[in-house]
């Protein structure tokens, strides 16, 4: 039997602050480590909601700035629009407030300052604000020290990781959630299932991602439809479940580096406009189906959180399966689950396919999948 080799890079997150109503803590973290100049970074719904005052008004005039002009697939003009306004009213920290969205613009905005000041991503010293996150949807964003950023012309997302960019705080508090619409939040759980799958079939496998992943993955299956059909205490706390397991889904994904799914979904997405849950609604059975192909032996933890029979003999049957329970599970949320549905141009698969490839080729240079496996998938979805 070979010896286990591999090594494992732990986020810089210092803290998360899970539970009912504890984003009200939120100024007593603020005070705790001599932050006064905080700019909360949100969407323009969240902007004009009653649930802003839940942030700012603790805050009193430590918050000196509202930016509410983060958007969908974070284009590179609202980062440098940021990033100009952090330095204009010298803050010491960013609230980033709502889903991946704001979450991934206050990360770039960061990484957008730290480039400025010349300081490298091997420097624990990182000049800037300090990062809290207080995320209302499971997208994940606010556990990773990856972000895309999009170019406004060519529409093609850009991947940037610096292991300094992870916010320091997180506050998983349910409450924030719940008027997140039903679409988003469930789209959003299915962005985790996302990040947990493709933890656990990576080639880049470590113990460590597969326990947190397996167990995030269970959890959001059990979890995320009675966080949309229960109501009072009882959503509130199918709801923080869901938040928990999507922190483990996401926990290891650094480690296993980049999935077909995620891949596909980061071209798709700025293209045409799809938000990120939706786009792994419609790959994500289908990547599922092809590493059922090619790595059926890494499905097991998988079929287990689905309770199907796994056996070495028979791994390509049950990962299959787990494809086709990953399939069902989606479709009872009546999200799109096909390229078509959300407009995209079956003409330019294979233009997303070239794209796609490259990408991975680049991020896995020992070899991953084919151009013509990616398209394959591509169609399929379609």
């Amino acid at each position: 039997m070979a010896s286990f080799a591999g090594e494992f890079q732990f986020p810089r997150l210092e803290r998360v602050v899970s539970g009912v109503d504890t984003v009200s803590t939120l100024a007593t973290e603020l005070e705790h480590r001599r932050l006064t100049r905080a700019v909360i970074v949100t969407g323009r719904t969240l902007g004009a909601s009653a649930l802003l005052d839940r942030l700012t008004q603790p805050l009193g005039d430590r918050c000196v700035l509202v930016y509410r002009q983060a958007k969908q697939h974070v284009p590179e003009c609202s980062v440098i629009e940021l990033a100009k306004a952090i330095e204009q009213h010298r803050a010491d920290c960013l609230i980033s407030f709502g889903g991946g969205s704001p979450i991934d613009t206050a990360k770039a905005a960061f990484h957008t300052l730290l480039a400025a000041s010349g300081t490298s991503s091997t420097e624990d010293g990182a000049r800037g604000p300090i990062h809290i996150a207080v995320p209302t949807t499971l997208s994940a964003g606010e556990f990773t020290a990856v972000l895309g950023i999009t170019d406004e012309k060519t529409l093609v997302k850009r991947a940037v990781s610096d292991p300094r960019l992870v916010p320091r705080v997180v506050f998983t508090d349910p409450t924030v959630t719940l008027e997140t619409p039903a679409w988003l939040w469930a789209a959003s759980g299915v962005r985790a299932l996302d990040h947990a799958v493709e933890t656990i079939y990576s080639a880049r496998q470590h113990p460590l991602s597969d326990a947190a992943a397996s167990r995030g993955l269970a959890l959001l299956l059990e979890h995320l439809p009675a966080s949309l059909s229960t109501t009072g205490a009882e959503q509130l706390e199918h709801r923080l479940q869901c938040q928990l397991g999507a922190w483990l889904s996401v926990f290891g994904m650094p480690n296993a580096g980049l999935g077909l799914s995620h891949a596909l979904g980061h071209q798709i997405g700025p293209r045409w406009n799809v938000p990120h849950g939706i786009t792994s609604c419609i790959t994500l059975p289908h990547a599922m189906r092809l590493m059922a192909s090619v790595a059926a032996e890494r499905f097991g933890p998988i079929a287990r959180a689905f309770e199907i029979p796994f056996e070495v003999a028979r791994a390509h049957a049950s990962a299959r399966e787990c494809a086709d329970h990953m399939a069902r599970f989606i479709a009872q949320f009546s999200l799109p689950q096909r390229l078509r549905d959300v407009q995209v141009s079956r003409e330019e698969i294979p233009d997303v396919a070239n794209l796609v490839h490259g990408i991975l080729d680049r991020a896995h240079p020992n070899g991953t999948v084919s151009r013509e496996q990616v398209e394959s998938v591509l169609t399929a979805a379609y």
